[in-house]
């Protein structure tokens, strides 16, 4: 074969391969665009972020559980999801970091903390993407609860679906009650606690009596006044006379800080409360504590569980209230950053309507994680406990509309009936629905929120004087802006309350 016909051959077979590539388009358009066996437009899956806190570390079957989710939302709403657990003890700071630097974030779990995110203007306004992505979550929730997450006219955050009240009172170990004789009955106040507490350091030394809960305090557990969610400026009695006042300076928190201030002198309260990152069901779990100050819903007093540790016995202290703080303290928005606001939307409606979604968060993968049991009780697989699953996160108050979970074994089948009934039962704040702007006070409200996060857990944990360190407290909120802060609280809720007629 001479020269000239082998070049001839090469140039036909280029030539060939080259037709060949322009008739098949290997799933591309001429524009490059993704197609399907027909040349018809493939749309790209949307890329969301969704962020949430954890109190401890991520389950080992996280990215099964994601894995599962984009299951669900590729086929329902084209969209794949990379969730993003953080670590509640640096959740706030990761947050605060990620929406500066503008990174990647298109839907954030909001924990007890609304009135900080919209004091720096991180939350895109909803009321449009509701409308249009959104109407299972508007058909989902009673509008007196998305009233919470409303600010000057716009609702920012929607708070998930759950007990929408809450009361307040006392957990304790069942089998140490028992052992001890402690009569719940005659538990009615704090105050009531002493006695108890002071039976089990005695016959139980290596506990802890009373563990605040995590990140929180033993005066702020048990709350008589409707904090407006931040508890800088407060309605005492939950609104009776809609005149906010300064907590920090009132009769009763300072006689509530001497008696903690006691309890922690008697070692009836846990020492390293104001630096302990352990949650306190933890503590208690691995025999390290007694009791802890805790909310209360129908769900508190059944007697299944899908954890690991010590049954309780739960005591009320106070009744069931629902306030803005009630509402507020488990929500969901979409940070400023996202460039997909629309598809966000999209995936928390499924959050409130998609009951396979739901409880995949809520529980894992059916056969690996639980089991039906029948109808919608759930249980987990044969081998597989608290200790040793790979998804056992029981966060359902977190993911959207808890109404749609299974229910655990040995739990109330009508648990949700219940749930919703405690709901419409709940007394009601008079500010029920209120939500704060601090933005005509945001350099005062950044200061005092500073001094309060400073000086709050020692107080309320008793591990400093409060003779001492209440007046300097005190002293700081005032150079802070407090009285400011709370004249500007006092004219928004008249405002609220005017409109709200």
């Amino acid at each position: 074969m001479t020269k000239k016909w082998k070049m001839l051959c090469s140039l036909l077979l280029i030539a060939t391969l080259l037709l060949s590539a322009c008739s098949s388009n290997n799933g591309k358009s001429k524009e490059g665009e993704a197609v399907d066996s027909s040349g018809n437009k493939v749309e790209e899956p949307t890329e969301l972020t969704v962020a949430f806190p954890l109190f401890g570390s991520a389950p080992k079957d996280m990215a099964l559980i994601q894995d599962a989710v984009n299951e669900v939302t590729l086929k329902k709403i084209n969209a794949k999801v990379e969730l993003l657990p953080i670590n509640f003890s640096s959740w706030q700071q990761q947050m605060n970091l990620m929406l500066s630097s503008n990174e990647k974030l298109d839907l954030i779990a909001i924990v007890g903390n609304f009135t900080q995110y919209m004091s720096k203007n991180q939350l895109l306004p909803m009321d449009k993407l509701l409308n249009e992505q959104g109407k299972g979550i508007l058909n989902a929730l009673d509008p007196d609860y998305l009233r919470a997450g409303k600010v000057n006219n716009a609702i920012y955050a929607v708070p998930t679906l759950r007990d929408m009240a809450t009361s307040y009172g006392i957990s304790m170990r069942k089998d140490l009650a028992e052992k001890y004789k402690i009569d719940l009955d005659k538990i009615n106040t704090l105050a009531d606690l002493e006695e108890p507490l002071k039976v089990i350091k005695a016959g139980e030394p290596d506990l802890a009596p009373l563990l605040p809960p995590t990140f929180s305090s033993v005066v702020n557990a048990l709350p008589t006044y409707d904090n407006l969610v931040d508890r800088i400026g407060v309605l005492m009695n939950h609104g009776d006379n809609l005149k906010v006042v300064d907590l920090f300076e009132t009769e009763e928190y300072a006689q509530q800080l001497q008696l903690v201030r006691k309890w922690y002198q008697e070692g009836l309260i846990l020492k390293d409360a104001t630096t302990n990152k352990v949650n306190e069901n933890e503590l208690i779990n691995s025999n390290r504590g007694f009791a802890t100050l805790t909310v209360i819903n129908p769900m508190s007093y059944a007697t299944g569980s899908n954890g690991a540790g010590y049954p309780r016995v739960i005591k009320e202290l106070l009744p069931a209230v629902s306030m803005s703080s009630t509402i507020t303290n488990a929500m969901w928005g979409v940070p400023v950053t996202s460039k997909v606001p629309e598809k966000a939307m999209e995936f928390l409606n499924l959050m409130y309507t998609d009951k396979e979604l739901v409880n995949i968060l809520d529980w894992g993968i059916e056969g690996k994680h639980y089991v039906v049991k029948s109808d919608n009780i759930i249980d987990f697989p044969p081998g597989v406990d608290g200790k040793n699953s790979g998804y056992n996160l029981n966060y359902g108050w977190m993911f959207g509309n808890q109404f749609l979970s299974h229910v655990w074994n040995g739990n109330d089948p009508d648990i949700w009936k219940k749930v919703e009934e405690f709901n419409k039962s709940a007394i009601k704040s008079k500010a029920l629905g209120f939500s704060f702007d601090p933005t005509p006070v945001k350099t005062e409200y950044a200061n005092v929120s500073n001094v309060v996060g400073q000086y709050f857990l020692p107080l309320e944990t008793g591990s400093v004087d409060p003779e001492k360190i209440l007046p300097q407290f005190i002293d700081k909120l005032k150079t802070a802006g407090i009285d400011k802060v709370i004249a500007e609280k006092q004219k928004q809720l008249d405002k609220w309350v005017e409109d709200n007629k």
